[in-house]
Parts: structure tokens; sequence; C-alpha cells
């Protein structure tokens, strides 16, 4: 597989997976954002607004709960490239644990109710720190992919990109770089939209697509793509 076609791919499935995990997330767990920290202070306004609003203190551990997860990335990263070995799998099965945290708790919490009891807590709280580490390692060892849980800068340089498209802007990049964001956009897309149907049907379980999708990043990165991902970080 060429370079550019392994790159289109990790985007695209790392895309998906954002959109899936933070839209489950969200319809399962009284509208919590598990990858949006801006959402969740929108929502903590709105629920200190309105005391009939269910689970603030969900939304308020969130965001200490996503910063950890980027903290432990953050520090996992660095104790393995310090030991001078690849650090993109411990990250991503960092991750991965985070992930069926998420997923198991959900489960055991089911049928979640009006409230979010310690189960449900705990389940959105993994998944917000998965989240996070998902965010740090999109940051930290995959610079060379588009952003796959925040949309909103990729809505805005594609607009950009296809105003110059359309102008004909010589910039011998700027189809690359459109078809960069494109992909990943549009695969976030589908993920919400499968994670709806997925909770719909499957409930909590329906996490292990997105635990499939992690699997199978693992499973497949050779050890030179893997080093070609990532930049040196200090």
């Amino acid at each position: 597989m060429s370079d550019t076609k392994h790159i289109q791919r990790q985007g695209m499935a790392l895309g998906f997976f954002a959109g899936y995990v933070d839209t489950l997330g969200f319809l399962a767990l009284f509208g919590l954002f598990t990858a949006h920290v801006t959402g969740n202070f929108i929502l903590i306004g709105a629920a200190l607004a309105d005391p009939s609003r269910s689970s603030v203190l969900l939304k308020f551990l969130a965001f200490p709960a996503f910063i950890a997860g980027v903290a432990a990335a953050r520090i996992l990263v660095l104790l393995v490239e310090r030991r001078q070995a690849l650090a993109l799998r411990p990250a991503l099965l960092l991750e991965l644990v985070l992930l069926l945290g998420f997923m198991g708790f959900g489960i055991a919490a089911t049928p979640v109710g009006g409230e979010a009891g310690p189960l449900a807590m705990t389940s959105g709280l993994l998944g917000a720190a998965a989240m996070g580490a998902h965010s740090a390692i999109s940051r930290l060892l995959l610079g060379h992919l588009a952003p796959t849980s925040m949309m909103t800068g990729n809505v805005t340089q594609i607009v950009i990109d296809a105003v110059d498209l359309l102008r004909g802007a010589d910039d011998p990049g700027l189809k690359a770089r459109f078809a960069k964001v494109l992909w990943p956009l549009l695969s976030f897309a589908i993920g919400c939209i499968a994670a709806a149907f997925g909770y719909l049907w499957f409930g909590f379980a329906a996490l292990a697509l997105p635990v499939l999708i992690l699997v199978g990043l693992l499973v497949s990165e050779r050890p030179q793509q893997l080093a070609q991902a990532q930049p040196t970080i200090s």
C-alpha cells in the first residue's frame, strides 16, 4: 500500500472512530460530549441555568477526565520514546483500554435511567479520557493527518480550499490538502450516523465497532509506517 493510501486510510478510520464514539456518548449519557470540551462547557452553563437538566456533575467531571486522558497519553509517549522505541502502538493501546472501560461500564449501567449513577458516571468519564488520549495521539504522533476529532477547523479549511480551487489558485499542494481534510470529515459524519443507529439497536455494545477499528489499526500498522508517522518529541 502506498504512503498516500495508507495516510488516507488512517485518516478515514480515525475520523469515523471519533464521530462514532462522540455521538454514542452524547446519545447514551445525557448529551455528554466525550471529545468536545467546548460542547460540555455549553451544556454545563445550560444545566446550571436550568436545574431540571440532568447530570451536570458528569459534564463537570468530563473536563478533568479529558485532561487526564491527554496527560496520560503524553506521559506514555515520553516514556516510550526515551527508550528509543516507537510510541504509536502503546498510545493506541492506552486508548483501547479506556474505550473498553467506556463500553464495559456502560453495558453494566444499562438501563441508565434518568440520572447518571456510579456505573454510568464511570463509563462517561472513561469515554472522555479515551477521547482525550485520542486527541493527544493525533497531535503528538499523527501530525501528518488532518484532525480527526475536532471538525470545526476542518470545515473552515475545506471551505477555504474549495474557494481557492474554484478560483484556480496557483497552489501545487491545494488538491492534496483538500483531499487530506475531506476524507476524515466525511468519515466523521458517517461515524456519527452509524453510532446513532448502533446505539438504537445495540446500546453500549455498539462500541464494539470502534474497538475493532483500534484493534485493526494496531494489527495492520507496519513498523516502517509507524516510524514515518511519528515526529521526534522532546
